[in-house]
C-alpha cells in the first residue's frame, strides 16, 4: 500500500485531469477526452456550454469548431449516454455499457412508460434515418419541458437500450441514427458480461480521477445496487488495475461488512482510496494552468470530493432563487497554482467578458505577497476565459473581497491598456 500526503494526491489529480503538466495538453482535443474520459453535458449556456468550457480549461482558445468536431463528428469518434450525467464518451467505451443497456430494456421505463409506437418510431429510424426530434413529431406535448412526447420518449428509450446512438448535433438538437450504422462493427460485436463492464468503466474512472475514494468511483460511474457490488469485487479482485492507497486527512476507510444489508464501520489505518498504478510511478512536475472552471467539470462535479481535495465548498447556484445566491448563477472556481483560489460569475455583452462578481476565497494568503499572487492569478484567469470566446475587453461590476478590489480592478485596468 502506498501512502500519500492530501497534497500528493492533489498534484495527481491535477495531472490526471489535465492541469498540470505540458503533457497534460499533448493530443489536442481527442487526448483530452480520453483522459477525462467523460464530458459532462448540460443546457446552460453562458460564456459557451460546459462541454466547451471543459476542454478550454485544459487547452486554452482552441475554438468551438476543433471542440465540436471532436465530440460530434463524422465518422464519429465519441456518443452521447449516460455516466456520471450525460455526457460525451469516447467511442471505444460502447461495449463497457451494455451493463446499463440491457438494465434499461428490462426495466422499460425510466423517466416515462415506453409508449406503444416505440416499434413504428425505430422503423422510421431504419429508413429515413439520421433524424432529430423535429424529424419525428417534435419532444414536447406543449407543457413544461419534461412533457415529453410519446415520439421524444419514444427515442430517448431507443437510445437507453442502444438500439439508436446519438454521436452528434445540430446546434442543439441530438441526431440519432442507428447503432449498426455509426458503430463500429468491432465494437457492436462485443458483448462484455456486467461485471467486466463495471470494472472496465471503474479502472476508466480511476484513471480520469488519478486518486479516488471509492464514493468518487461510484459518483464517477453512477452505478448502485448489485452494480455497486460489481464495482466493489472489481477493486478488491484488481480487475479494474487499480492499487489501494492511504491519503492522509482523507476520512477513513469504511468495511462493507454485510454489504447487501449496507452495513458498514470505518477500519483504521487501511486504505481510504484507490490509484492508478501509472499514476504513482512518477511524481507530476511541471507548470500548474490558471483558468475558470465550469462547475460541471469532472476535477471538481462531486461536492463531497471538491472540498476534500481543495477545502472548497461548492455548488451551482442556477437553480437557486436569485436573492439566496452567493457565489452567482453560473459561478466557476478559479484554479491557480493548483489550487482553488476564488470564483467568478461571468457574463458576456458583444466583446467584453463581464465578471458579475468576483471572490476571493478565504484560504487565500491576505499578506501583501498572497493578495499580490492571488490578484494577478485571478486576472490572469479572467483574460484566459475572455479569449476562449473572442472578447477583447473586461469589466467587472462586484468584487466581494474589499482588500483585494481596488488592486484588482487596477491590475485588469493595467492589462487592458497594455
Amino acid at each position: 500500500m502506498t501512502d500519500l500526503t492530501s497534497d500528493e494526491a492533489r498534484r495527481i489529480i491535477l495531472r490526471a485531469q489535465g492541469f498540470l503538466g505540458a503533457s497534460a495538453r499533448g493530443g489536442g482535443m481527442s487526448a483530452m477526452l480520453r483522459r477525462v474520459g467523460a464530458v459532462q453535458l448540460d443546457t446552460i449556456s453562458v460564456l459557451a456550454r460546459s462541454h466547451e468550457l471543459v476542454a478550454y480549461a485544459r487547452l486554452g482558445p482552441v475554438g468551438r469548431t476543433k471542440v465540436e468536431r471532436a465530440y460530434w463528428h463524422d465518422p464519429p469518434r465519441a456518443f452521447e449516454y449516460w455516466c456520471h450525467a450525460a455526457c460525451v464518451l469516447p467511442l471505444e467505451q460502447w461495449p463497457l455499457y451494455g451493463f446499463r443497456r440491457r438494465a434499461y430494456r428490462e426495466r422499460r421505463f425510466r423517466w416515462h412508460e415506453v409508449p406503444p409506437t416505440i416499434d413504428k418510431i425505430l422503423d422510421l429510424v431504419r429508413s429515413e434515418g439520421p433524424v432529430t426530434t423535429a424529424d419525428i413529431g417534435g419532444a414536447r406535448n406543449g407543457g413544461p419541458w419534461w412533457d415529453w412526447s410519446d415520439s421524444k420518449i419514444a427515442i430517448e428509450f431507443l437510445l437507453d437500450i442502444g438500439e439508436v446512438v446519438c454521436t452528434r448535433r445540430i446546434g442543439w438538437r441530438r441526431v440519432y441514427d442507428l447503432a449498426e450504422r455509426v458503430i463500429p462493427a468491432d465494437l457492436l460485436d462485443e458483448d462484455p458480461t456486467d461485471a467486466e463492464c463495471v470494472a472496465g468503466l471503474t479502472a476508466i474512472a480511476g484513471r480520469s480521477l488519478g486518486v479516488a475514494t471509492r464514493a468518487d468511483l461510484v459518483d464517477f460511474t453512477r452505478v448502485k445496487g448489485n452494480y455497486a457490488e460489481l464495482l466493489d469485487d472489481a477493486l478488491l479482485s484488481g480487475a479494474a488495475g487499480l492499487v489501494p492507497v492511504r491519503v492522509a486527512g482523507w476520512p477513513p476507510a469504511r468495511r462493507r461488512s454485510g454489504a447487501r444489508a449496507g452495513a458498514e464501520t470505518d477500519t483504521a489505518g487501511a486504505p481510504n482510496a484507490w490509484a492508478d498504478p501509472a499514476a504513482l510511478e512518477t511524481e507530476p512536475r511541471g507548470r500548474h494552468r490558471t483558468t475558470p472552471l465550469s462547475p460541471f467539470d469532472s476535477l471538481i462535479w462531486d461536492r463531497p470530493r471538491t472540498e476534500r481535495i481543495f477545502g472548497v465548498s461548492h455548488r451551482l447556484e442556477a437553480y437557486v432563487p436569485k436573492d439566496r445566491r452567493v457565489h452567482g448563477y453560473f459561478a466557476m472556481p478559479v484554479l491557480a497554482g493548483g489550487q482553488i483560489i476564488g470564483r467568478v460569475d461571468p457574463a458576456r455583452e458583444g466583446r467584453t467578458l463581464v465578471a458579475r462578481q468576483v471572490g476571493f476565497e478565504a484560504g487565500v494568503s491576505r499578506t501583501a505577497a498572497g493578495r499580490s499572487a492571488a490578484i494577478t492569478a485571478m486576472r490572469d484567469a479572467l483574460t484566459e476565459a475572455a479569449s476562449w470566446v473572442d472578447c477583447t475587453d473586461l469589466r467587472v461590476e462586484r468584487i466581494t473581497s474589499p482588500e483585494f478590489d481596488g488592486p484588482l480592478r487596477a491590475a485588469l485596468d493595467a492589462k487592458n491598456h497594455a
